[in-house]
């Protein structure tokens, strides 16, 4: 299709198409301004940061030059039919967004714009449900050999939805089915028969590929996208080829980057595997099906094993210098059970090649791959083999249950390789990737971005007029008296609770401050006719959410969950409080670990990691609050060091312009300037 050409701002100008359905609604100088970087950089194959502020309105900014982009043929030198259109991945850390761009701002979109075009929300294999493997799981719950009668109750209901559901994936469901259930069922890479597979053009999953396949846009979310990098790295991919990435909601890259490019391996992981295949207690599993007596006790073998070295490698880490899980020395135990999970692997294989029947000659295979992968990985964080890396226990739960973890120190080295310097155009933006008065070194340094253009752009709102910045002094010191703090934090919490009659987010940095401020001020909230929802009392995010939009007089105590992606417009929302400076825990084995880093090479981590990465964190406790060109309300930093400590002043300097007040205690006072 030949597209007519058009610029980014020729569509962001078609005020009279736009307006008919969007009544009000006006290009703005700034998101005219980043439409423009966006279309430049990726017409110019460069990378871009852009930080633009609440209410800019970037998702039409980057999606406009996007879409025009996408519709342009590639030039490669071929026959008009041999040239391809480009395709481009948006990917958002929140799922809020997505929703967003994929059921309001998109469909708009393809309404308005001169071009057609088509985009797809692109998900997780094991989203999807495999009507094979459900057939195949049914036929085995029918004899016994599967769920007790929760799970069967499962499987009938996911049996019948699959019947109805157009989308095949779980977000079509109505209902939570078991984990336990949904893996016998869900579409798996290794337990898949491809197109030699009876269901394979009814393949949900197939189906969504093909989709995407043909895609212009396709969004995703950084953990798929990040597991996509790490798979190409060993060859293989989840995602189609592309030509440009837009990172929305930016900030968020390296901490998921390190998650997906390093290991996770938990005692509970290693157990689900093994009772999968063999459940001694109930009888029941792959190889109890299959009658393979020799696998059976060798996975009794590898239980005990497993369970043993567990313990090992926990003693190991609590016996550590560090004291917080970190281990820095290789283990060199677990032979024995590395080399009988290789034998389990080497027998499913050997059944998987007798079998006649192919379903189940790639059930065996892939669980023999799993057998095997497990154990390699065992074996590489046991040995310490990733280089630039770190390595750390943690335990959790009543039964103190063992995960394994490893994330490379930087992250900027893999990213500057595999890609900014194989992807033509990254676009990274976000409200919040400026620190200090607006320089983007904090976040280049960290994802091993060197070139490209950068852009910063501010709000359209009018802070100096919609916010009340509130700083707070003859209150003790966090880290100096912390007991002091705590109490002094509940006094200074009940006076502002009260001026703005509750609507009022509470983010704290850590669940136990959290807790204390909720047990002692209960009573005094509910005295005061002020409704407290609390964060891990049972209640899910969005429900809360949903009750303190509707409740007048509500106060929500949130942690890190609450501190970004989360949108109340409007009176609901008209304090938000953040008693600490939003400092990560300087213990935790990763952290430590970039520290020594940073220290090594003659810096201060705590100037170049600690605060610069706090500061973003606090914009995004900020932006909470002002969402739109109406909304008012008050932002109180109760921490005193923002005003005691010289670096105090990099976080006001990074917030937005406006009237900041000084609470001393007895009385808020404007700010001297």
């Amino acid at each position: 299709m030949n597209s007519p050409k058009a610029s980014a701002i020729d569509v962001l100008g078609l005020h009279g198409a736009i307006a008919k359905r969007l009544p009000g609604y006006e290009p703005r100088p700034e998101q005219i301004e980043m439409a423009r970087a966006v279309e430049a950089a990726i017409t110019s194959r460069q990378h871009l940061i852009v930080e633009a502020g609440t209410g800019v309105g970037k998702s039409f900014a980057y999606l406009v030059p996007a879409i025009l982009a996408a519709q342009q043929a590639d030039d490669t030198g071929g026959s008009e039919d041999d040239q391809k259109r480009r395709r481009i991945i948006v990917s958002t850390q929140t799922i809020s967004l997505q929703e967003q761009l994929i059921t309001r701002d998109i469909p708009f979109l393809q309404a308005v714009m001169p071009v057609e075009f088509s985009a797809v929300l692109v998900k997780g294999r094991s989203n999807y449900v495999s009507l094979r493997r459900m057939e195949k799981a049914s036929q085995r719950a029918s004899q016994q050999m599967l769920f007790e009668e929760d799970g069967q109750r499962d499987l009938a209901r996911l049996t019948q939805w699959a019947q109805t559901t157009t989308d095949g994936s779980r977000a079509d469901l109505s209902f939570r089915p078991s984990g336990t259930v949904w893996d016998e069922v869900a579409s798996d890479h290794g337990d898949c028969m491809r197109r030699k597979c009876p269901r394979h053009r009814e393949c949900f999953y197939y189906k969504a590929r093909r989709r995407a396949q043909h895609a212009d846009l396709l969004i995703v979310n950084h953990a798929l996208f990040f597991s996509d990098l790490a798979l190409r790295r060993e060859g293989a991919s989840i995602l189609p080829d592309y030509e440009t990435v837009i990172f929305d909601e930016a900030h968020s890259i390296e901490a998921v980057a390190a998650d997906h490019l390093g290991l996770t391996i938990s005692e509970g992981q290693v157990e689900y595997l093994l009772n999968k295949l063999f459940n001694d207690r109930l009888n029941r599993g792959l190889l109890v099906f299959h009658n393979l007596k020799e696998a059976q006790q060798l996975v009794m073998d590898i239980r005990h094993l497993s369970r043993d070295w567990f313990a090992t490698i926990q003693e190991v880490a609590e016996q550590s210098r560090r004291k917080n899980g970190r281990v820095e020395q290789r283990i060199d135990t677990g032979a024995e059970l590395f080399a009988a999970l290789q034998r389990l692997a080497m027998l499913l294989s050997q059944a998987a090649k007798n079998t006649r029947e192919e379903s189940d000659a790639v059930e065996l295979s892939a669980s023999a791959d799993r057998c095997s992968a497990l154990g390699v990985q065992m074996k590489q964080w046991a040995e310490q083999s990733t280089a630039e890396a770190v390595y750390w226990v943690e335990t959790t739960g009543r039964r103190n249950r063992v995960t394994l973890s490893s994330a490379p120190v930087e992250v900027g080295p893999v990213l500057r390789d595999e890609l900014f310097n194989k992807i033509s155009s990254v676009i990274l933006t976000s409200a919040t990737l400026a620190v200090d008065g607006g320089r983007f070194d904090f976040l280049r340094s960290r994802i091993g971005l060197s070139g490209g253009e950068e852009a910063r752009l501010g709000s359209p709102f009018d802070y100096r007029r919609q916010v009340r910045l509130i700083l707070s002094k003859a209150i003790a010191d966090p880290a100096a008296n912390a007991a002091q703090f705590r109490i002094d934090v509940c006094s200074r919490l009940q006076r502002h609770l009260l001026e703005s009659r509750g609507r009022a987010f509470v983010l704290f940095t850590s669940y136990s401050l959290m807790q204390f401020c909720a047990e002692r001020l209960m009573g005094w909230l509910a005295e005061h006719d002020l409704t407290l929802y609390c964060q891990g009392q049972g209640m899910p995010r969005t429900a809360m959410l949903d009750r303190f939009r509707d409740d007048p007089r509500a106060v929500l105590f949130g942690t890190d969950s609450f501190w970004q992606g989360v949108n109340v417009p409007g009176s609901a929302l008209q304090n938000v409080m953040i008693p600490r400076l939003p400092f990560s825990v300087p213990d935790h084995p990763l952290l430590e670990a970039r520290m020594e880093s940073i220290r090594r090479r003659g810096g201060n981590p705590f100037l170049e990691y600690q605060v610069p990465e706090a500061i973003i964190k606090l914009k995004q406790g900020f932006g909470r609050l002002i969402r739109h060109r109406d909304d008012t309300g008050r932002v109180v930093i109760l921490d005193p060091r923002v005003l005691t400590k010289p670096y105090g002043r990099k976080f006001i300097n990074s917030l937005p312009a406006c009237r900041i007040e000084i609470d001393d205690g007895e009385s808020i006072e404007p700010a001297e300037c």
